[in-house]
């Protein structure tokens, strides 16, 4: 199967996902969902792919579509709850990452038992590489979430009607998510990867964020309209 279904795949299946998570446990799965998109969407980011969309080729970090779904988390909670819920789940993404990193840091000093080289290599692999990148991550994870609560209820207090809700989503994610590639991508790759090759990422990371941007439309519009089993 191609880069290009499996993305869309992807995509649909973290949608879905959220939506279930919602249904199910109500704003509660929203804000585990977002613990749980921070930590995945780092260790993706670690994994780079190639694959080609209206005949581009694209060089693209694999956490781009777990990452945008915490954007349509927030407008979620954004819309529903308010504004104090919304940064609420910011902070939790932000403290489940810092943990994530200190506590995998310390798993990595443990010297491991000679019959677990392999395995303790390769969790070193993936999380030596995690702190650069959660650096990054923490920074623009904090500037741009907050400026997409901020910027979805300054739309909002314009355009307070149902059938704006696409723009107070589109509006904000599209906005916050270009502040987000700007201060992200420079920490994590500038000087491990050719230059030419950061602004591939630069390029191709947005690009990919604003398709995701406008794939999670209906499933704001539906997580609005759904009441969870439990609240």
């Amino acid at each position: 199967m191609s880069n290009e279904i499996l993305w869309l795949l992807f995509a649909l299946v973290n949608f879905i996902l959220i939506t279930l998570s919602y249904k199910l446990f109500g704003k509660t799965g929203l804000f585990a969902w977002i613990a749980m998109g921070t930590i995945l969407a780092n260790i993706q980011v670690t994994k780079t792919i190639d694959f080609n969309i209206f005949g581009l080729h694209l060089v693209a970090t694999l956490g781009n579509i777990m990452y945008g779904t915490l954007f349509l988390v927030t407008d979620s909670l954004g819309e529903k709850y308010g504004v104090k819920e919304a940064k609420k789940a910011v902070y939790i993404g932000f403290f489940s990452l810092l943990a994530t990193v200190l506590i995998m840091k310390f798993s990595i000093w443990f010297i491991p038992n000679t019959e677990n080289l392999f395995q303790s290599d390769a969790i070193a692999t993936i999380f030596n590489m995690l702190p650069r990148i959660a650096l990054g991550s923490l920074a623009a994870y904090i500037v741009s979430q907050l400026f997409d609560v901020y910027m979805f209820q300054k739309i909002k207090s314009k355009l307070p009607e149902d059938k704006y809700l696409w723009i107070r989503n589109n509006g904000s994610t599209l906005l916050s998510q270009l502040i987000d590639t700007s201060i992200f991508v420079p920490i994590a790759f500038l000087g491990k990867f050719p230059n030419e090759i950061v602004l591939d990422i630069f390029i191709t990371t947005y690009f990919i964020k604003v398709i995701v941007a406008f794939l999670d439309t209906p499933f704001v519009y539906l997580i609005k309209k759904i009441k969870p089993i439990q609240e």
